[in-house]
């Protein structure tokens, strides 16, 4: 005798949970795009190209995208403390890829721009301090993107429901 499902009986899904980003993946993302972000300079002048330049747009928009992200971040962990208003499993799922998401890219962004005002030093050129200074720039708005993804990250943990 064969058994067969129960049509009134909904499967089991499996449970799985999501561990928040370390610090081990984000450093290596960054030494690896240190690397990367040295390497340009040197391949550029290789190559016939002209060093690329850090635009100021860039810097203020990394300044803004961590605005947007620890705003965000703000507003998820009033609502996820507050549960006045319930944010749906699409919501919360989008959210928390977004700060994983965020969180390496900024990782990435800071390792790049660290690395290429790195490969800055030493050049007595005023070109090159100016992209020295931009690059650090930078390299701070995008460690604020890392962290207010981090923070993002942090506010979609829902609390353990009480005893």
């Amino acid at each position: 005798m064969s058994s067969s499902p129960d049509p009134d009986e909904e499967p089991e899904l499996p449970q799985g949970t999501v561990t928040p980003t370390g610090p081990g993946p984000l450093v290596i993302a960054g030494v690896l795009a240190l690397v990367l972000g040295w390497a340009i300079r040197p391949l550029a002048l290789r190559l016939g190209y002209v060093e690329p330049d850090v635009s100021l747009l860039t810097i203020l928009l990394l300044f803004f995208g961590a605005a947007v992200l620890a705003a965000t971040a703000y507003f998820t962990r009033r609502t996820v403390q507050r549960s006045r208003i319930e944010l749906t499993h699409r919501e919360a799922v989008g959210r928390l890829a977004l700060g994983k998401a965020c969180a390496f890219g900024g990782a990435l962004l800071v390792g790049g721009y660290l690395g290429y005002a790195v490969a800055q030093l030493g050049i007595d050129d005023p070109a090159s301090t100016t992209r020295l200074w931009r690059s650090c720039l930078a390299a701070v708005g995008a460690a604020l993107v890392m962290g207010s993804a981090l923070l993002l990250e942090l506010a979609c943990r829902v609390p353990k429901p009480p005893e």
